[in-house]
């Protein structure tokens, strides 16, 4: 039998369940789980914030394990063929299928309305389908990306779902060398963006967040500066913004707070004629108001909206870690390995801010 957390319904503690091992078809792979992370996603999920998902389920929707098993011959996105011992990660979203309108036409496979997510919408009745257990398994068709030899699983776990999810907005974003880029908001995604702001090339960022751990955090990553959310109001973090942009506010800002609030305090922190990327609203956080004539059209912004991540954004982030894992401190962002026994534990560490990063470590 396996060991897998379950979370049963929202608001409802966690439970340690026990599975079959499964058995594969052909295609599909199980893996030993190595780590998993706790997320804000996690925390939603927790208290009921996402629609449409199928509780009980196990949690856990980016993991790394070590292939256990295969199911007859499996490549990953390279087209190495996978072997017993193989550490290896993979896309969380199953199932887009390639043929809709928005995977063929947008080229948002993000919008496919047949994607699922393993650890968000993928039950527990189905399976080992979340990375919340010792075991892992992978249907086929999912996404798999070997890790290089040179980067630590735990490094990727440490920068998160928040790396890929901090690209698809750089992406978005566009920035430019020179560029004065602000960061609302300190967690994973916000962090992860500072480091990929400076790998961009701008001139300057800046972060605004909090607790102090975070902020912390974002000036041993490089950050230029950092504004605290406590003891400030969204004037003086508007007119610290642009005094230090030359008067006129960022060039580029990044939104990756999950508060609502923050959309028309980030539009007046950016410039007239630059980029607004809201990246952070993953739930329904409720509305928000802005004046449409001197927050958007008067300035002449551009507000982008970015939602999750794809394969290419995993692939992506893999290999910059490999590059860079060495130069900017990504390690540091885990505060707190748990096993399966202290599930319960991490997820209420990381909803009350007091880790940057928790990992669940099965077989610790």
């Amino acid at each position: 039998m396996i060991q897998a957390v379950v979370m049963p319904a929202p608001d409802q503690p966690l439970e340690l369940r026990q599975f079959a091992v499964p058995e594969l078809e052909q295609g599909s792979v199980l893996l030993q789980t190595l780590g998993s992370e706790v997320c804000g996603t996690d925390v939603h999920l927790w208290h009921g914030r996402l629609a449409g998902v199928p509780y009980p389920i196990i949690p856990g929707h980016v993991s790394v394990g070590s292939v256990a098993a295969v199911g007859g011959r499996v490549t990953d996105i390279d087209g190495h063929q996978l072997a017993a011992g193989d550490v290896v990660t993979f896309l969380d979203v199953y199932g887009s299928c390639g043929r809709c309108w928005y995977c063929t036409v947008a080229h948002a496979s993000t919008r496919c309305p047949h994607r699922r997510v393993y650890g968000i919408t993928l039950s527990a009745d189905e399976g080992l389908l979340g990375g919340w257990g010792e075991h892992i398994y992978l249907r086929p068709g999912v996404h798999i990306i070997t890790l290089p030899p040179n980067l630590p699983w735990e490094t990727l776990l440490a920068a998160g779902c928040g790396l890929p999810t901090a690209i698809h907005a750089m992406e978005r974003a566009e920035v430019g060398f020179g560029d004065t880029v602000v960061v609302q908001g300190s967690g994973p995604v916000g962090l992860n963006a500072a480091i990929l702001a400076q790998l961009r090339g701008a001139g300057q960022v800046i972060v605004i967040g909090g607790p102090e751990v975070r902020l912390a955090m974002a000036e041993q990553l490089g950050a230029d500066a950092m504004i605290p959310i406590d003891g400030t109001d969204a004037a003086e973090r508007i007119a610290t913004v642009r005094s230090l942009a030359g008067g006129r506010g960022a060039d580029v800002t990044i939104e990756a707070t999950g508060v609502a609030v923050a959309i028309p305090e980030g539009m007046r922190l950016t410039r007239d004629g630059g980029r607004y990327v809201v990246v952070g609203q993953y739930t329904d956080a409720g509305p928000a108001t802005f004046n449409p004539h001197l927050d958007l059209n008067q300035k002449h912004l551009e507000v982008r909206g970015c939602w999750g991540s794809d394969a290419s954004h995993v692939y992506r982030a893999v290999q910059l870690l490999a590059r860079y894992h060495t130069r900017f401190p990504w390690d540091a962002f885990v505060s707190g390995r748990y096993s399966l026994s202290n599930a319960q534990a991490a997820l209420e560490d990381v909803q009350a801010q007091r880790v940057v990063k928790a990992l669940i470590v099965p077989h610790s």
